[in-house]
């Protein structure tokens, strides 16, 4: 089972390196899945550039084309990604739009992180993006209240209710990739 792992911010000094590395070593430690990276600050999509409607599937760009195929041979996806004025990270949105089919009955979780909030309003406002295109968001999402008191020397720290939660996310999304799966064209 290939799981994505995409660090959903591209801010300099952006808390989402630290918290996606620790989302990756939990993941590597489970061994359930094969691993795919990333980083949309060293994938660098520019702002939607294709002359075509994603839905057309008729990319021009090496770029949209090298994104396709890896959201495409993802199983399930987890999103590391921070709130924004009470928002989804333009650099997530952006990838998202690039594509359409691709995301299609894919099993997504969020790994969101913020103040208060955790992130989670910027997940609320994603909500209607994913749906939209056919993704099925897990029951269980890592929320992380002010994150930056978690992260110490570039390292973040989680407490043990980040760690289960992550747990319960990988569990959720090995169960339904396989499921999904079989509903994808």
């Amino acid at each position: 089972m290939r799981l994505m792992i995409v660090i959903g911010s591209v801010r300099p000094g952006r808390a989402g390196l630290p918290v996606g590395e620790w989302v990756r070593s939990r993941v590597e430690a489970d061994g359930r899945f094969e691993l795919d990276w990333a980083d949309l600050a060293e994938i660098a999509l520019p702002f939607l550039d294709e002359p075509h409607h994603p839905s057309k599937r008729q990319y021009t760009k090496p770029h949209t084309i090298a994104w396709s195929e890896r959201v495409d041979a993802a199983d399930a996806i987890i999103f590391v990604t921070p709130e924004y004025n009470h928002s989804y990270a333009p650099a997530l949105k952006n990838a998202f739009d690039f594509l359409n089919q691709e995301w299609w009955r894919k099993p997504i979780s969020f790994v969101s992180y913020g103040g208060v909030s955790g992130g989670s309003r910027g997940v609320a406002a994603f909500d209607p993006v994913y749906t939209t295109l056919g993704a099925i968001k897990t029951t269980a999402n890592v929320e992380i209240n002010f994150v930056s008191t978690l992260i110490k020397d570039g390292v973040f720290h989680p407490g043990d209710k980040e760690t289960a939660i992550l747990g319960k996310v990988l569990d959720e999304l090995a169960e339904l990739a396989p499921a999904l799966k079989a509903l994808r064209p």
